[in-house]
């Protein structure tokens, strides 16, 4: 079920609820807070509604742009206030309505704007997800698990970029989890933190089984990271546990 998520205390909101409710789960941030980026992350996020009318308008619709981990997201910018929909537009917002245009062509909109899997994509990826780990993420994996987080990133990008379809978000993922646990190793929290959440798109998109990797594992793994990052404050990086940063379990098979 696709999620749409709406940002600030709109007025407009019990009436959306009414009517998106059955068929996708909503949901909503009122707090602005540096964990904004996180939660739409999170949530995985497929459109996003902003109160226009808000002080805090801007934050709501410009930030997530500032994220590679959710600038993807269609932002929709709800206001009554014609000089702001002019200004949205270059802050952010991908589309700007008024309440009553949101409320009346909110099937239309969800349907021109919302992140929807392509149901093609997500055939080939699982098809694909069947075959065997190619050589050059298998010595890449062998990397990880050794603690040689550097030398695993060149080896899973020369597979990203080699490939072409879907597959691809494997190891674009374990590539980026790897990253970050390099940056912990470097004392570097904004760093790792940032390689973390930008991996949660990828992550989120992946069965939990593919070319032989446990994805599901990396994926609460990962977060268990990020989470206790999120614990600690920058300049206590030194007290990170190091036993949470687990090697990536994968069981060889063919295709």
């Amino acid at each position: 079920m696709l999620t749409i998520t709406i940002a600030g205390t709109p007025d407009w909101a019990a009436a959306l609820r009414d009517r998106l409710a059955a068929a996708y789960h909503l949901t909503q941030h009122n707090e602005r807070a540096p964990g904004y980026v996180a939660r739409l992350a999170d949530d995985h996020t497929a459109l996003l509604l902003t109160d226009g009318d808000s002080d805090e308008w801007r934050f709501w619709t410009t930030t997530p742009k500032t994220s590679p981990a959710t600038r993807r997201i269609p932002i929709i910018m709800v206001t009554r206030d014609p000089a702001r929909r002019a200004e949205a537009l270059t802050v952010g917002a991908d589309v700007v309505v008024t309440p009553d245009e949101l409320l009346a062509q909110i099937g239309t909109l969800v349907k021109d704007y919302a992140r929807q899997p392509d149901p093609a994509l997500v055939e080939q990826l699982e098809c694909e997800c069947r075959e065997a780990l190619p050589p050059l993420a298998v010595e890449g994996i062998a990397k990880f698990n050794a603690g040689e987080y550097y030398p695993q990133h060149d080896l899973f990008e020369e597979q990203w970029v080699n490939t072409s379809t879907p597959v691809r978000d494997l190891y674009r993922a374990i590539l980026q989890v790897g990253v970050a646990y390099y940056q912990i190793e470097r004392g570097n929290h904004r760093g790792a933190l940032k390689m973390l959440l930008r991996s949660v798109q990828w992550l989120s998109l992946l069965p939990d089984v593919c070319q032989g990797v446990d994805v599901r594992q990396l994926r609460e793994d990962s977060y268990r990271v990020r989470a206790e990052l999120e614990r600690l404050k920058p300049d206590e990086i030194n007290q990170f546990d190091r036993a949470l940063l687990k090697p990536v379990r994968y069981t060889p098979h063919g295709p």
